[in-house]
């Protein structure tokens, strides 16, 4: 048997197809449109099209009396005004509700029967007591009650039911906007909360992210600004030793190296901390005033001599304490090698119950100069020699250890000797 091929779509039946998905397809095409526009555009076609709606019902509900309605065009065009103007009901409140209320007590007035609901009067008095103030809702209640008073005088309205219904009708209206504008005035003030919340957080995130970048720049200043002062001691240390004591210039540029190798270490620990967490987490313990020794040492070998003294007995201090402390002694021991010229630093740990005191002072300029003869060798072999000018400061050392002291809760008191020196002191809460 041959197999019976079917005939090919004709075009009409694909032009019917294609139709047919239009016509099914607009109802979408169409909301999509309308949400696509402003909002104000979106809510005027939304009014338009219940006023609208609500015109055509009214108008079709009449046309079954139009023989007891003379003239019948006056009655229709009544009617249709009841719902026409809802189009503008949310722009013009107020000239919506006096148009569609004049309407109203007009049909009742001219004494036509078969009359509509009133819809649209009472979307309009909601609309009212929906988005207008105290003034504007008294003002319409008085409207509302008057034209209800005026359309039961007239003709045709002499039953208790039709008052009863009015009332029910425009009470449910009021009910209805009180509500939506107390949702409405809720909403407005939560989302005012949250706004007030997230612009105090963005406030609190800024100080937090202020206080964080200050602390890495005390961080970075003071560990930069000590290695750096003493590899420039040993820098002009190894110039002027070069070329008449080969020997000491190179003991000279070995500290460099040293220092220079141990500031790099310092630098990667704050540069991993920036970084952020790896998948591997390693951590290093704090400086603190246990490995004071070291930063003496590297003092020392500057060409500063320091005295270290304790007194009291060392007791327990809080890790941001023990840190401020540590920092306070190599900083100030920084800028008197920078900066003062002074023949000896002394460092003081003073401990008392529940605080401990941390002094820095020096002797104040050497009498015979700023610069020693660089044949006078420290006791690793380099040259002991004052850097002046050498070592530019940045001014950010004092200020660097007042937010640490303040940062702890501590007094900082800083300011010249009696022997022509320069003295920073601070007490610090130990926990």
């Amino acid at each position: 048997m041959r197999a019976i091929r079917e005939p090919p779509a004709a075009p009409y039946d694909q032009d019917v197809a294609r139709l047919a998905a239009r016509v099914t397809g607009f109802p979408q095409r169409l909301v999509a449109r309308v949400a696509a526009l402003p909002q104000r555009r979106q809510e005027w076609i939304q009014d338009a099209g219940l006023g609208v709606a609500l015109a055509a019902v009214n108008v079709v509900s009449l046309l079954p009396y139009r023989a007891q309605l003379d003239p019948l065009w006056l009655a229709l065009v009544l009617v249709a005004a009841q719902g026409i103007p809802l189009a503008w009901r949310r722009s013009r409140v107020i000239g919506t509700m006096i148009a569609i209320g004049t309407a109203r007590v007009v049909y009742d007035k001219m004494g036509f029967g078969f009359a509509p609901l009133p819809l649209g009067p009472a979307i309009a008095f909601y609309t009212v007591i929906d988005r207008r103030g105290p003034v504007w809702r008294w003002i319409t209640i008085a409207a509302v009650a008057a034209g209800i008073t005026i359309s039961l005088s007239s003709a045709g309205h002499e039953e208790p039911y039709d008052a009863i219904f009015q009332v029910m009708i425009f009470g449910t209206a009021w009910a209805a906007g009180v509500l939506h504008r107390t949702q409405r005035a809720t909403l407005a003030a939560a989302q005012s909360r949250a706004e007030h919340a997230e612009a105090e957080l963005d406030r609190h995130a800024t100080r937090e992210a202020a206080a964080e970048r200050a602390r890495i720049a005390r961080e970075l200043h003071d560990v930069v600004a000590h290695h750096v002062s003493l590899m420039a001691v040993q820098a002009e240390a190894a110039t002027s030793l070069l070329p008449d004591k080969p020997a000491q210039a190179r003991r000279s540029v070995e500290i460099i190296g040293d220092t220079a190798r141990l500031a790099l270490t310092e630098l990667r620990r704050l540069l991993g901390v920036l970084r952020g967490p790896s998948e591997r987490l390693e951590t290093a313990p704090s400086a603190s005033l246990g490995e004071i020794g070291g930063v003496l040492d590297q003092v020392r070998g500057a060409g500063l001599p320091v005295d270290f003294e304790v007194v009291g007995t060392p007791g327990p201090l809080a890790p941001g304490v023990d840190l401020t402390a540590y920092r306070i002694v190599q900083e100030a021991l920084t800028n008197t090698i920078r900066h003062a010229r002074a023949d000896r630093a002394v460092v003081t740990l003073s401990y008392e119950p529940g605080y401990i005191t941390v002094s820095v002072a020096d002797s104040g300029p050497h009498r015979d100069g700023p610069v020693r003869d660089p044949s006078r060798r420290n006791g690793n072999g380099s040259a002991a020699v004052r850097p002046g000018s050498l070592v530019a400061g940045s001014g950010l050392g004092l200020a660097g250890i007042a937010e640490r002291v303040a940062s702890c809760g501590g007094n900082l008191t800083v300011g010249p000797t009696q022997s022509g020196g320069f003295s920073v002191t601070a007490r610090l809460p130990a926990l």
